[in-house]
């Protein structure tokens, strides 16, 4: 094999187009984009609906080319897992969603390709910045009014802040304007 290009996308599974990202990538080197799409929505069909990282070596010479598809980002095999769209807006504060150890085990068996401890604890870590936890059981109703409280509490505070602003902003501007007035009266003499 001659000189190598090497192209690396990220492309939702089982839904690559020749448009950009890859298409434009993948145009210089003259092959058959279509069949490379092809290949590459084939490889992924398993992965559909998660972005997942694909590298595409070409041989320059000989226009052949391999397909190396990676593995998606924990984070997408923990929404698949869950069937959720997205993590917590307030991770720490609440929770979206509790992954069973053997859920946790199976996403990092997944991306890894092994559920070690060391793997599986990076699955944790990963779900808990997602405010996903993992054995807690599901969400209860205490701790979506402890959430809502909290939310409650934290406008208040904001609301209050802003007033404060706004008073200080309107004692400032009325000194402000009454300035130049006293400054213009003329001085009376004894």
């Amino acid at each position: 094999m001659g000189d190598k290009k090497e192209v690396k996308v990220l492309v939702e599974g089982g839904k690559a187009t020749p448009a950009p990202p890859l298409g434009p990538s993948l145009a210089p080197l003259k092959i058959n984009i279509g069949q490379v799409v092809a290949e590459i929505n084939e490889k992924t069909k398993s992965l559909a609906g998660m972005q997942v990282p694909v590298k595409v070596t070409v041989d320059i010479e000989t226009k052949k080319w391999v397909i190396e598809v990676g593995t998606p980002p924990s984070s997408a095999l923990i929404k698949k897992e869950l069937k959720v769209e997205k993590g917590s807006e307030a991770a720490g504060l609440k929770r979206i969603g509790d992954l069973t150890e053997e859920q946790a085990r199976k996403v990092a068996k997944m991306k890894f390709g092994s559920d070690a401890d060391s793997f599986y604890k990076q699955i944790v870590g990963t779900a808990r910045s997602m405010g996903v936890s993992v054995g807690k059981g599901g969400i209860t109703d205490a701790e979506i009014k402890a959430y809502e409280k909290l939310v409650a509490e934290k406008a208040a505070e904001k609301e209050a802040k802003q007033k404060a602003r706004e008073a200080a902003q309107a004692t400032t501007a009325g000194a402000a304007a009454g300035a130049p007035a006293a400054a213009a009266a003329p001085a009376e003499k004894k």
